[in-house]
């Protein structure tokens, strides 16, 4: 164990960034990655009905976080991650989409 911790080089909020790595790497989640707008909310919604589509009973988490969205290098959004992959940027996909993406996972 070391007795000094490293500081982060900049103003990014170093403790979230872990955290996502670290959300990242145990997958087990879709996430929405987006501000909140209507398109990130349409992806939402579209992410929902496929996962009933594929008998998934898994939880969706929206980040808003900006951080946290560059993190997983994407700089557009809506995206879509499912078990710390991102699937789709830049655009909303249909649930038969998104089904199908999950499906080849």
């Amino acid at each position: 164990m070391s007795l000094f911790k490293k500081k982060p080089c900049c103003n990014i909020d170093a403790a979230k960034i872990e955290k996502a790595n670290n959300e990242k790497s145990t997958g087990a989640k879709v996430k929405i990655l987006g501000g909140g707008c209507a398109k990130c909310n349409q992806l939402e919604a579209n992410t929902l009905k496929a996962l009933e589509q594929l008998g998934l009973d898994t939880t969706i988490d929206h980040v808003k976080d900006f951080s946290q969205i560059a993190s997983y290098g994407v700089m557009t959004t809506p995206a879509i991650v499912y078990n710390g992959k991102v699937l789709s940027y830049g655009k909303v996909l249909s649930a038969d989409e998104i089904a199908a993406l999950i499906k080849a996972q």
